[in-house]
């Protein structure tokens, strides 16, 4: 069967719409989200002047959730201030996390607030548009006109981005710009992130400059910082970044950048205080609450940090970026302060709030509860909580990410413990065997236990074990020993589930053997599992984008159809 005539293959690119060409509005889902039910109404007839018929109201935020987890609208109207609850921004920002927009859906901010502090929130999470109320039918049906059309060049990217074939869409990035000069720019832009993500940096340079040759973007500018970042280029970086901030300092993305680029030059106290700013700037980011409060817990201000945790936990309250990092650290400031009876109620908290997402929770909890102790002087608590937590790691065979396993042998090195410590060290160095800053780390812990030599000896040991466990892996797949080397590759991603290059040469142990053995969707499903979890652990790497784009080639090809609706993913949010 043919694809439908409206359909256009994500091959090829779309045609420039002309200057005429009229967006039949007719037909489309329309969400309209607003605590007024004076404000819906007008909205409503707007909408329905441009001959609109499926209009869906929401009078909160959680009930605007609920309809866009069920239907999937072309357009959403969303005020940004919805009362109790959600606001807007979080609207958006949980609909992105969740996949519940299509590529093509148009996301207008709706909102009578002019200041920084709303515009910054509502901005960060790149709404298609931000309108200032009141609007008029004609100012709507402009900006939704502009906003459409756009949207439909960018569709088939967004597409491939939302299959992870980053090298797919920046090759379609290139095929619409050929067809679309009008967007030349914003293609170019995607284009740039992309080969970001693909591990490319020298390409994504390289578009970022010929836009600089167009015009000073300061995005442009940004990027390019960030590609000195990366390659260790830290005094460049931050002079880059602070030139963008000068020129806007508005720039928010900008001050994350500066301030990473400082904690790389060891300049923590001048990273605090870039953090600081951009917190005063866009003060209702649940991230960037929660890192300066991290960043304040590790250079001793208190205050700070706690006011920090105190707001992240206010504002991270109906986000979907709640998570139980400020808890935990507003319970580490409690300890700090020697009122260990708040830490705990905190602590529990923790646990309620965050047990069905976070199976670490308890575990974590325990730790924070040792150091709380610790930190107060009560030794003997300390030690109890260190004995409870040698029983946990016994009872638990899996071992949670570096920083908890870090903060663990940490404690448990202070309360008098010496085996269970010395054991999560080694399982740190032998998923991170070939990182030499993480390896520093675990050696000033042994230094700080008094075990400075044994230290180096257990970290050789580890990194050597890793080595070898990987390389028997490599060897049979060389040697053309497929069904053994998948296997192996398994028992080693089971001992060492953290090791991003045991994760990689697993996947393309994986992809090999399709390649020379045929098409499996068990082998397809698990190659995709095991890249998707080394792009959790370290994103922008280029073997990601390779082994995606050669595992997608193996797939059977079908028919073509439409998308599917519920594969939406939003590229321009990456």
């Amino acid at each position: 069967m043919n694809a439908p005539a409206n359909f256009i293959s994500p091959a090829a690119p779309l045609p420039a719409p002309s200057a005429v060409e009229q967006v039949d509005w007719a037909a489309k889902n329309y969400l309209v989200v607003d605590d007024f039910i004076g404000v819906r109404q007008l909205l409503r007839e707007s909408l329905r002047s441009l001959g609109a018929r499926n209009i869906d109201q929401a009078s909160s935020g959680g009930e605007a959730m609920a309809l866009l987890n069920k239907t999937r609208y072309d357009v959403v109207l969303c005020d940004y201030n919805l009362g109790e609850g959600k606001n807007g921004q979080q609207v958006l920002e949980e609909a992105r996390i969740r996949n519940l927009l299509l590529p093509s859906s148009v996301f207008l901010m709706v909102s009578a607030e002019k200041t920084v502090e709303s515009v910054m929130g509502a901005a960060e999470h790149q709404p298609d548009a931000y309108l200032v109320k009141p609007i008029t039918e004609g100012v709507l049906l402009t900006r939704l006109n502009r906003v459409w059309r756009k949207k439909q060049v960018f569709n088939p990217i967004d597409h491939a981005y939302a299959e992870k074939d980053y090298l797919r869409a920046a090759r379609l990035c290139d095929g619409q710009i050929a067809a679309n000069r009008v967007h030349e720019i914003d293609l170019l832009r995607m284009k740039a992130r992309l080969m970001e993500k693909c591990g490319e940096p020298a390409k994504a340079r390289e578009t970022y400059e010929r836009v600089l040759a167009q015009r000073e973007y300061q995005w442009a500018r940004a990027g390019i910082a960030r590609i000195r970042m990366a390659d260790g280029d830290h005094e460049q970086a931050r002079q880059m970044f602070a030139t963008v901030i000068a020129e806007n300092r508005y720039y928010i993305d900008a001050y994350d950048g500066l301030a990473q680029a400082y904690q790389s030059m060891g300049k923590h106290e001048e990273a605090l205080g870039i953090l600081e700013r951009a917190a005063k700037l866009s003060p209702n980011s649940v991230p960037r609450q929660r890192n300066l409060g991290q960043a304040c817990l590790k250079l001793g201000n208190i205050g700070m940090a706690e006011k920090a945790f105190r707001k992240c936990i206010a504002i991270g309250e109906y986000s979907i970026r709640k998570t139980p990092d400020a808890y935990l650290g507003l319970a580490r400031v409690c300890g700090l302060k020697n009122d260990p009876k708040e830490a705990l109620l905190l602590l529990n908290a923790a646990q309620r709030e965050f047990f069905a997402e976070h199976p670490d929770i308890e575990l974590r909890a325990k730790i924070t509860e040792g150091l709380v102790y610790h930190e107060s002087g009560d030794y003997r608590r300390a030690r109890k909580a260190g004995d409870e937590l040698e029983a946990l790691l016994q009872s638990k065979p899996e071992r949670p990410d570096v920083t908890t396993c870090l903060e663990m042998a940490t404690l448990l090195f202070a309360v008098g413990v010496k085996e269970a410590p010395v054991d999560l060290l080694c399982y740190v160095i032998r998923n991170n065997h070939d990182n030499a800053l993480l390896q520093d780390e675990v050696q000033k812990i042994f230094e700080k236990a008094r075990m400075g030599d044994e230290g180096e000896a257990l970290i050789r040991q580890a990194r050597k074990e890793a080595v070898d466990l990987m390389n028997q892996g490599v060897l049979l797949w060389k040697t053309n020993k497929l069904p053994e080397a998948v296997e192996w590759m398994r028992n080693a991603r089971a001992a060492l589930p953290h090791n991003v290059r045991i994760l990689f040469n697993s996947a393309q142990i994986l992809v090999s053997c399709m390649q020379q053995r045929g098409f499996s969707v068990l082998l397809s499903d698990e190659a995709h599992a095991v890249l998707a979890q080394a792009d959790r652990l370290a994103p922008g790497q280029q073997r990601f984008a390779q082994l995606i784009e050669q595992l997608l080639a193996l797939a059977p090809k079908v028919e073509e159809a439409p998308p599917k609706e519920d594969a939406a993913g939003e590229a321009a949010a990456a």
